[in-house]
C-alpha cells in the first residue's frame, strides 16, 4: 500500500484548562479529541460536520498553525510540531491553506503581484526573472489575466479573489492544500467554476487536498474519502460513495436527512436532545442524547471507530448502526 502523506495519531486539542493562581483546576474546551486518520497522496479527503465540531481546529493543527495538546501529526514521517518549532517555512513549503473568505484573506494594502511574490521570495528563494515566469504560470493556471497583477484585492469579485488565494497557495509548490470552506462564500455558479478549477489543478500539479465543508453536496462531488466529525471526534470515515449511500452512524444519517433539497421541507429529526458540554465531555457516545437508537451502553461507553464496520475502509463509531438498529427493531416486532 502507498505510505500516507499525513498520519494523524491520537491528536487532541484542549483550549484553556490548567490551574488558577490559587491552585484550582480550570475546565478546558475539548475542541479535538483522540482523532486518528491517514491522508494518502493524490486523494481528496472531505471533512464534514456541524459548526464547532473541530474541523477548523484540526486544519490548523495539520498546517502547523496550532500545536496539539496530545498526539502527533506526521508529514512524510516527520512530526509537524517539531519541524514548526525549528523551521516553520519547511512546513509552509509543503502544506498550504486556502481560507473561507477570499477577500479578507488577502492583504488589502498589497497588489496581487506582491501577494504572489511573497511565497516565491520567502519560501522558494526565486530570483526576479524566475519569479516573473512563475507569476505568469500561476495566473494562467487559475485562469486570470496578467494585468491583474497590478490591482488590489478590493477590485476583484469573490470568485476572482479566491482564484488569487489558490494561486498564492500554489506558489509555494506544496504537496498538500487544506481548503477550509473554500466555496461557501461564493455564488452557486461561481462555486462550480472554482471546484472544477481545483480538480484540474489537482491533476496538473499532483496535489493532495483536505476539503473542509458543511455542504454535503459539495463534499460528495469532490471527495474520494469522507470523515464525519462530531464533538471533536470522527464519527464515521470511509469512501465518499459508501458514506453517502449507506451511512453507518446516526449523526451522518441526520446530516443527510436534514440537508436542504428542492421540494423537501426543512426539518431536523433527532435534534431534540441536548448538545454535549465541551467543558465536560460525556463518558459515552457524545451523540447519545440526540440519537434515536441510544441505550445504556451508548451512554456509559465510548464506541471506537471499529464499532460498526460496514466494509473495508468504511467504519463508524456506533454500537447500533442505522441499518442494524432498524433490522433489530424489525426482528423484535416479529417475535412479539
Amino acid at each position: 500500500m502507498t505510505a500516507p502523506l499525513i498520519r494523524i495519531d491520537a491528536v487532541e486539542r484542549i483550549f484553556g484548562g490548567g490551574r488558577t493562581l490559587f491552585g484550582r483546576m480550570k475546565p478546558g474546551v475539548h475542541a479535538v479529541q483522540n482523532v486518528s486518520l491517514d491522508i494518502y497522496p493524490g486523494e481528496t479527503l472531505g471533512i464534514v460536520g456541524e459548526s464547532g465540531c473541530g474541523k477548523s481546529t484540526l486544519a490548523r493543527i495539520l498546517i502547523g498553525l496550532d500545536a496539539p495538546t496530545g498526539g502527533t501529526v506526521r508529514f512524510k514521517g516527520e512530526d509537524i510540531a517539531a519541524i514548526t518549532r525549528k523551521d516553520f517555512n519547511r512546513v509552509a513549503r509543503r502544506i498550504q491553506y486556502v481560507f473561507q473568505d477570499p477577500v479578507s484573506s488577502l492583504n488589502p494594502r498589497k497588489t496581487v503581484r506582491a501577494i504572489l511574490e511573497a511565497p516565491l521570495k520567502r519560501l522558494r528563494g526565486l530570483g526576479r526573472r524566475e519569479r516573473e515566469a512563475r507569476l505568469n504560470e500561476l495566473l494562467d493556471a487559475v485562469n486570470l489575466r496578467t494585468e491583474f497583477l497590478e490591482r488590489y484585492p478590493h477590485e476583484f469579485s469573490g470568485g476572482q479573489a479566491q482564484r488569487i488565494a489558490i494561486a498564492r497557495a500554489l506558489a509555494a509548490g506544496p504537496d498538500l492544500i487544506v481548503l477550509d470552506e473554500p466555496v461557501s462564500a461564493l455564488d452557486v455558479s461561481v462555486q462550480a467554476q472554482v471546484l472544477n478549477l481545483l480538480e484540474d489543478l489537482k491533476g496538473r500539479f499532483g496535489l493532495t487536498y483536505v476539503f473542509i465543508s458543511h455542504d454535503l453536496s459539495v463534499v460528495e462531488s469532490v471527495s474520494d474519502r469522507v470523515a464525519v466529525m462530531y464533538f471533536g471526534r470522527i464519527a464515521e470515515i470511509g469512501p465518499s460513495r459508501s458514506i453517502f449511500a449507506d451511512p453507518h452512524h446516526h449523526y451522518t444519517r441526520l446530516l443527510l436527512d436534514t440537508a436542504p433539497a428542492p421540494g423537501r421541507p426543512l426539518h431536523a429529526p433527532g435534534t431534540e436532545g441536548d448538545l454535549p458540554d465541551p467543558y465536560d465531555p460525556p463518558k459515552g457516545c457524545a451523540f447519545a442524547a440526540r440519537c434515536p437508537a441510544a441505550d445504556e451502553l451508548c451512554r456509559s461507553e465510548r464506541p471506537g471507530l471499529d464499532a460498526a464496520v460496514a466494509n473495508e475502509g468504511h467504519s463508524a463509531a456506533c454500537f447500533h448502526p442505522p441499518g442494524k438498529a432498524a433490522a433489530g427493531r424489525h426482528s423484535r416486532n416479529e417475535k412479539t
